[in-house]
């Protein structure tokens, strides 16, 4: 019950982040900071929707039992691109901020989605 909860959160908290994150890639012309950051990255503004659509695309994934491994994984390749890209501007103070991200879909692939009855 108790892996159950942890895993109920840890997912919650990752689908509300890939809508966070989807909508402000949406938005990033409101935020003159996120586009600095982006195009220090080397993430031109035609990939920018694109990231917001995978970004998207992961929360909805999430949600669902059958989709949640795949939601998972894109999940983790999308922030081992963004520390790819982190790394090879030398910004390893982003990389390691990206860590515990990281670290969020491999465990809830390891929690299983939570209440679903094998």
């Amino acid at each position: 019950m108790v892996k159950n909860i942890i895993s109920l959160v840890l997912l919650l908290v990752s689908v509300f982040l890939a809508f966070k994150h989807g909508w402000d890639t949406f938005n990033y012309k409101e935020n003159p900071e996120a586009m600095k950051m982006m195009g220090e990255l080397g993430i031109t503004e035609t990939m920018i929707p694109v990231f917001g659509g995978v970004t998207l695309l992961v929360g909805v994934l999430l949600l669902i039992p059958k989709t949640f491994f795949l939601g998972n994984v894109l999940n983790a390749i999308s922030i081992l691109i963004i520390m790819a890209l982190a790394m090879r501007i030398g910004n390893f103070k982003m990389v390691l901020m990206e860590i515990p991200f990281l670290m969020m879909p491999l465990v809830l692939i390891w929690l299983k989605y939570p209440f679903l009855k094998n």
